[in-house]
């Protein structure tokens, strides 16, 4: 296995990078937007390399084998055994979530998601004209959270619901679910005709082999009415490449989502993301082992220096996702000045926990997918914030 560095990111001056340049020449640290700071996988650098070498970036067709290749991945890295007919091409995951909203409800049906939930949840169902159901989930005294599957079947026994958006793994608490969760939402999905549309975006980003169950994989049932969305963008660190893929087992939904892709004419892949696709799915597994290795050992870092000089902050590793999510409520701060703090006194950017739908007040959500000297420098910049905030009491 080829050894990767991480250690040493490189540079983002001169890129329009979104994370590093929101607040550039201010000595803040941008740990908030999910994408990596490592380089992409040599797999993926070599294929864009070969692709440009050719002269030729012109129209591209999502080819046969693009789809053997997503499809492969599903195989060998989750034994999901998805057929390459069953993957449409779309830029972007939310724009996979609008699209599917579009095609399988009706203005004024009902869909529901489970916050604190990635904040674009909310907007594709409110901005395409359908009504917003929450489902909070549970947090439990440790801080594990649940869902409420008591208030779900309440919620999908209305008739106007027709729709559920499941975050798995879960942005941002990092929950990996268990098969017998998904087999429980399928059931109450099933029995009242509600469909499922499964975000799977962080799908490889879990720290123990063999944890994450594709929602379709677990039943003939939950595979007739699920619309997975996956993409190798966060797996790979290539979200500018503006690829993800619906893998649709049922015909008939496949047909709708498609017909919705013609109509807003979003069937193009740039001539980069498919080369970039292959080259991550079909070289990138030994670069990925490596780098949730290091994800990993930066998030039980953060976790133990935080625990060891912060009591007042609560955090745990989670089982997915390349996130922490932080529980502030012991600093006793409303959530624009926790917001304020962490930029101002601990000079950090992090995603605020309140722009989670709901649920997440008191809460910060913490990118460590970045070098170790960042995680450490964070750490002690969060420490000499908390302290200085002690004493002004």
């Amino acid at each position: 296995m080829t050894r990767h560095t991480f250690d040493n990111p490189p540079s983002f001056e001169g890129i329009a990078s979104e994370k590093w340049d929101l607040h550039k020449g201010k000595d803040i640290l941008p740990l908030w937007v999910a994408d990596m700071d490592f380089p992409a996988p040599p797999s993926v650098l070599d294929a864009l390399e070969r692709r440009i070498g050719r002269g030729v970036l012109g129209y591209t067709t999502v080819s046969a084998a693009y789809k053997q290749a997503v499809a492969g991945w599903m195989a060998r890295r989750h034994g999901w055994q998805a057929q390459p007919e069953w993957v449409r091409f779309c830029p972007g995951v939310v724009v996979s979530l609008s699209v599917i909203v579009r095609a399988c409800t009706q203005p004024g049906d009902a869909v529901v998601i489970q916050p604190p939930v990635y904040p674009p949840f909310r907007s594709v169902v409110e901005d395409n004209g359908r009504e917003l159901v929450l489902n909070p989930l549970l947090r439990r005294e440790d801080g594990r959270y649940e869902m409420n599957f008591a208030q779900l079947e309440e919620q999908l026994a209305e008739e106007r619901v027709k729709l559920l958006i499941l975050c798995s793994p879960h942005n941002p608490v990092g929950r990996v679910w268990t098969r017998e969760e998904l087999l429980r939402v399928a059931e109450l999905c099933g029995r009242h005709g509600v469909l499922v549309v499964s975000d799977e975006i962080h799908a490889d980003l879990v720290f123990e082999p063999g944890r994450f169950v594709p929602f379709a994989s677990i039943s003939e049932e939950a595979a007739a009415l699920a619309l997975v969305c996956t993409s190798p963008s966060k797996t790979f660190n290539i979200a500018g490449m503006n690829t993800s893929n619906m893998v649709i087992p049922n015909p008939q939904l496949r047909t709708a989502v498609t017909a919705e892709l013609k109509r807003g004419a979003l069937g193009s892949i740039s001539a980069l993301g498919h080369a970039a696709v292959i080259g991550a799915y079909e070289g990138g597994e030994d670069w990925l082992e490596e780098a949730l290795a290091y994800i990993r050992a930066n998030q039980q870092f953060l976790v133990e220096a935080l625990g060891r000089s912060v009591p007042e902050l609560s955090v745990a590793a989670p089982e997915g996702t390349y996130l922490l999510w932080l529980d502030c409520l012991g600093l006793g701060l409303a959530d624009a000045e926790l917001h304020r703090f962490f930029l101002e006194k601990a000079r950090i950017q992090l995603s605020p926990g309140s722009s989670f739908v709901e649920g997440g007040a008191g809460f910060m959500r913490l990118n460590a997918a970045c070098s170790r000297a960042t995680a450490e420098e964070a750490a002690r910049r969060i420490a000499a914030a908390v302290q200085e905030l002690r004493a002004s009491r």
